[in-house]
């Protein structure tokens, strides 16, 4: 059976039949923290020039909404330091309902003592925020910014906007291993989910991966020690599998690229602040998209730019931490493909 939709409207379908829903849209390689994980601290970010405009963002994302993208994460770097990023969102907010079910967006928490209420008006309902430790010497350490008075200011701003909150905390060999009980079980005294990410090999930094690298399977079965863990039919359209705690009353996450790949039903695909889609996280395959808008025909060369990503799009990534002094995966980083 053919389809009478036009290449233009046409839902994306990959060639493994996977339907892709989700957009991961980063609309700034820039930061104002310095993570170890993610990035070195003198950290070359991308000239302003080569950065979409909010318009070619606003259009991107609206081409992608007529192609069956239902929701939407705005991501970086750090969203919330883009400049009046916010007319972006009260504009695709008010795509929700008409083709956008969701609009949200990961955040360090640095600046949502600012934007928490903003957001919420312009639709946002629920937001990811970065955060790794409670302790503040070992934030300052890890971030190289001391920060976090401002990012649990943020967390209880986002809290009395309205925003449900889930807190990604990267899990660290030796960092904050320990403390992973003690932030679960405060977020969750906080009303707040919690997913722990392993360490991701993305970019060159300053330490060894091999030296970062915390197993899930390790947190995990000591947690099983101290509480009961049961499987949770909860989604949310990304990769992580989440679990009810019985003695907290609250959800946990685990997102495992490594010990345990997540790739089968990926319904996932990022695009970068500089218009480059990336068919997957832990892949090369790319797609020039600013190309495509920039062109005589925008709508033309998208169709055709699209119909390309959906035929490299991979089974599944090639992350892998296996030896010391192994290059990244990929050489991009975290805050340039988008989080």
């Amino acid at each position: 059976m053919t389809s009478d939709r036009s290449p233009a409207t046409a839902p994306l379908v990959d060639q493994f039949q996977r339907r892709i829903s989700y957009l991961r849209l980063s609309i700034t390689d820039r930061c104002d923290l310095r993570c170890a994980y993610c990035m070195p601290e003198r950290m070359t970010f991308l000239p302003r020039k080569d950065v979409l405009s909010l318009e070619e963002l606003h259009d991107l994302a609206l081409g992608f909404i007529d192609r069956g993208i239902s929701k939407i994460r705005l991501t970086g770097g750090e969203p919330l330091v883009r400049r009046d990023m916010m007319e972006l969102v009260r504009a695709l907010g008010r795509r929700i309902g008409h083709g956008l079910e969701e609009l949200t967006l990961t955040t360090n928490g640095t600046r949502l003592t600012e934007f928490a209420d903003q957001l919420y008006d312009a639709g946002v309902r629920r937001i990811n925020v970065s955060l790794d430790t409670l302790d503040r010497a070992k934030f300052a350490e890890l971030t190289r910014r001391d920060s976090l008075p401002k990012v649990l200011e943020g967390l209880a701003a986002a809290k009395a906007a309205g925003l449900r909150v889930k807190l990604n905390t990267v899990a660290l060999k030796g960092v904050n291993q320990p403390e992973l009980p003690r932030l679960i079980s405060w977020a969750h005294e906080q009303g707040f989910d919690i997913t722990l990410i392993e360490v991701m090999p993305l970019g060159e930094v300053e330490a060894d991966r091999v030296d970062q690298h915390l197993p899930l399977s390790v947190v995990r079965d000591d947690l099983e020690q101290r509480w009961t863990l049961v499987p949770s039919g909860h989604r949310t359209g990304g990769p992580a599998r989440y679990f009810d705690v019985v003695e907290t009353g609250g959800r946990l996450g685990l997102i495992t690229p490594l010990t345990n790949n997540f790739c089968e039903g990926c319904n996932r695909i990022r695009v970068t602040a500089t218009g480059q889609l990336f068919a997957c996280l832990g892949g090369s395959e790319q797609v020039d998209l600013r190309a495509a808008l920039r062109s005589e025909d925008p709508e033309g060369a998208l169709a055709e730019a699209l119909a390309v990503a959906m035929r490299i799009k991979p089974a599944r990534h090639n992350f892998a931490i296996d030896h010391r002094g192994q290059a990244p995966a990929q050489p991009r980083h975290m805050s340039m493909t988008g989080g």
